[in-house]
């Protein structure tokens, strides 16, 4: 059983000298073509690197453009002159310069030894397999394209339109039912003399110098018409991204190219040294009849394909920057946020950091400067604490503090006093723990010195601002999990809503709190929200506090908060 090789060339010419050394002095005839457009001198040190060896031979040479005839015409001289000069050769396989053997020839053989009549080409439908990746299908088969895509690409698109407007189809020849697939086929000399020497070649020829793409389906469908037994696949592995453009073999690929058993590999990078030293040397392990898998490594190019598309959970670079609500998760890992915590409580944020294993923050979106957690000036990733900065792009600045910080859970404090911009982003993200005691911002102006009608017009400010807020927490679109309390609830019943908080973020700890952080003194603060009314603002947010005396916590009432999903 004897198998011919035939490249098709146009680049790095001394890894396709490599190539079809190793094939011919393995045993296997090797026809070359080269691209026309390859210059002269070029084409001579490529022929007189390989005169020494009698199987190799050069054919007609055509200028080949992507997605035209002429590539299936070059084929087709290089085929018949295999054909020719080599009776001995059962089967003909169609390679690339850019291909690298991954197993002996002598594996080769004796695998289509054992499969002598079968034609092994990818051969699929466009009708019942959507094999196409974001260009024609059917059309490819009915309308004409004068034009190149890839030259005169807005012309092409007119064109294309043109023809559906108005209708026009071409007529398939009889008999033919379109088949497309890889040009990278293996082919019995049975089956690919019958194409070659078909009565209606010239007809089928005329019809598919008009077709799209005709090297993914000129011999794809005429091999329907004459093999005994066709394998829809092809024995050399291709990996294709989600467009559809090839994928390139570097030489940190050696391994995943050794498990797929496959025969031939291509697109391999003419500088991947390693690859083409590794795979093109003498070997002298017995020959072996593995069956190519390229499944084995289906898996590791799936998870590419989906890392190219979604990119990194909570990750925004630029070579690869979504488009809003449609990137793969907005922040990396869980954190959570407290409004109105640090009004209530003294030195909340130290109290945090003791019941839980999180980084706790003052308010990163205060109007003044970012308030990492320690005072630091400069956080991971450096980012600073420049408010400026920060202001510039808000949700890229909470995002690379999550992703920076991956690992360690991220709380930070919030007010209506901060920076807003991140509302509806934190709202509807399930990584978002926000927590707010609705009102607190009154109690620093409760313990204000300013001038009565400063304060009530800050009040109104504030109050507008987290109403706002609110509407945003109750919408429907909100992922996050969010809970809300009242601030004459909270008062009255701080422990078990600070309990929920902390199993929530530290669900392994089961660590039952045994003192509250210390609240601030509120003697008097109904009387405030009595005066704010008197002078003409409404308090909305802080419940029912006693307009005399105090607000006594009741243990046997539950203060529950209203869960928002």
């Amino acid at each position: 059983m004897s198998i011919g090789f035939i490249m098709m060339c146009h680049t790095a010419l001394h890894r396709a000298a490599q190539v079809a050394r190793y094939w011919a002095t393995s045993g296997a005839p090797v026809v070359i073509h080269v691209d026309k457009r390859v210059h002269a001198d070029d084409y001579a040190d490529l022929t007189a690197s390989l005169s020494d060896l009698d199987n190799v031979s050069f054919s007609a040479r055509f200028t080949c453009e992507w997605g035209t005839w002429s590539l299936v015409a070059a084929s087709q001289a290089a085929a018949e002159m295999m054909l020719e000069k080599h009776p001995d050769a059962n089967h003909v396989c169609l390679t690339s310069g850019s291909c690298l053997p991954l197993r002996p020839v002598e594996e080769l053989q004796a695998y289509l030894a054992q499969h002598p009549w079968t034609d092994f080409i990818e051969s699929v439908t466009t009708s019942e397999v959507g094999w196409t990746q974001g260009g024609l299908d059917m059309e490819r088969f009915t309308l004409r394209f004068p034009f190149s895509w890839r030259k005169h690409r807005k012309l092409f698109d007119k064109y294309v339109r043109l023809q559906r407007t108005v209708g026009f189809s071409r007529r398939i020849p009889p008999g033919l039912i379109p088949h497309m697939g890889s040009q990278w086929w293996c082919l019995t000399r049975q089956t690919l003399t019958a194409i070659l020497e078909e009565p209606e070649r010239k007809v089928y020829d005329s019809y598919f110098r008009k077709v799209w793409i005709p090297d993914e389906s000129y011999f794809q469908t005429l091999a329907r018409l004459y093999s005994t037994k066709i394998e829809s696949r092809s024995l050399t592995l291709s990996k294709f991204d989600f467009q559809g453009k090839p994928h390139t073999f570097y030489d940190d690929h050696l391994q995943l190219l050794r498990r797929s058993d496959c025969f031939i590999a291509r697109k391999i990078w003419p500088k991947a040294d390693r690859l083409y030293a590794t795979f093109l040397r003498a070997r002298d392990t017995a020959p072996t009849i593995a069956e190519p898998n390229p499944q084995k490594i289906d898996r590791l190019f799936s998870k590419a394909v989906a890392r190219r598309n979604k990119g990194r959970p909570g990750l925004y670079m630029q070579s690869r920057f979504p488009v809003r609500d449609h990137e793969n998760g907005k922040t990396s890992s869980p954190f959570s946020i407290f409004q109105g915590f640090t009004d209530l409580f003294e030195n909340f944020e130290g109290w945090l950091s003791k019941y839980v294993g999180a980084r706790v923050h003052g308010h990163l979106f205060g109007p003044e400067r970012v308030a990492f957690s320690g005072g630091e000036a400069v956080f991971n990733g450096c980012l600073t604490d420049s408010a400026a900065l920060r202001d510039y792009d808000a949700r890229a600045f909470l995002t690379s503090v999550i992703w920076n910080s991956r690992g360690e859970r991220q709380c930070f404090m919030s007010s209506p006093r901060d920076t807003q911009d991140i509302n509806w982003f934190t709202a509807t993200d399930p990584n978002a723990q926000i927590s707010v005691i609705s009102g607190a911002w009154a109690i620093p102006l409760f313990n204000s010195s300013d001038n009565f009608s400063v304060i009530r017009k800050e009040a109104a400010r504030l109050q507008k601002l987290e109403l706002a807020h609110l509407d945003i927490l109750q919408s429907m679109y909100v992922k996050a999990r969010v809970r809300i309390w009242s601030l004459a609830d909270f008062v009255e019943n701080p422990m078990e809503p600070l309990q929920t908080i902390v199993d929530e973020i530290s669900p392994r700890s089961a660590r039952r709190l045994t003192e509250a952080p210390q609240m601030v003194p509120l003697e008097g603060f109904g009387q405030f929200l009595q005066n704010l009314k008197n002078q003409g603002m409404q308090p909305q947010l802080m419940g029912d506090f006693p307009t005399t005396g105090e607000l006594k916590p009741y243990s046997s009432r539950r203060g529950r908060p209203y869960l928002v999903k």
